[in-house]
């Protein structure tokens, strides 16, 4: 796992050393930014939901975003992030909560103008994901949040707010973009 472009291009990712964690695979890391890029979307303020090695967060810092917060819940995937943010030198812009997305959503602060969030289980995550509009994490016609699922799942048509604009398959994998 890598960082695909951006200024911590090339640098390699560590990852939580548990199967507790599946990281996003490069392919499917590079087809989001390429359709965020091709959008138009701002990267300024990400936000990185269930951010296993923080390895689509890092890539939002990479691309240009100024500053993401990271939630995980497993204390080995927070140290992973903590050492990938320090190997990509930005650590000064990430900030960890080593929490469930739930109790970590009350102390954050928005609005984020790029939301991305790989649950374990998306359809089951999706209630949680809807408090982003009602803590006023993301707003209509300002943020983006990217969420990745089974190809196997339909992902809803509204989510937090935001409505589905597109959708990308790879493989296993889709990924539903809101705006």
């Amino acid at each position: 796992m890598r960082v695909i472009a951006g200024r911590a291009k090339g640098h390699r990712l560590a990852g939580p050393p548990s199967r507790a964690t599946r990281p996003t695979s490069d392919l499917v890391r590079g087809a989001i930014f390429s359709a965020l890029d091709s959008m138009g979307a701002d990267l300024t303020r990400a936000l990185d939901l269930y951010a296993g090695s923080g390895a689509l967060g890092i890539e939002a810092l990479s691309r240009g975003a100024q500053r993401c917060d990271f939630v995980e819940r497993d204390a080995r995937a927070c140290a992973s992030i903590r050492q990938n943010l320090s190997k990509t030198g930005f650590e000064g812009q990430g900030e960890v909560l080593c929490l469930p997305v739930e109790r970590a959503l009350p102390r954050l602060s928005g609005p984020y103008t790029l939301v991305l969030a790989d649950p374990p289980y998306a359809l089951e995550a999706t209630a949680t994901l809807e408090l982003l509009a009602e803590r006023g994490l993301v707003e209509a016609g300002r943020s983006t949040l990217v969420l990745e699922h089974s190809s196997r799942e339909e992902a809803p048509e509204r989510l937090a707010g935001l409505t589905q604009v597109k959708t990308l398959r790879h493989g296993d994998s889709a990924v539903s973009v809101y705006r």
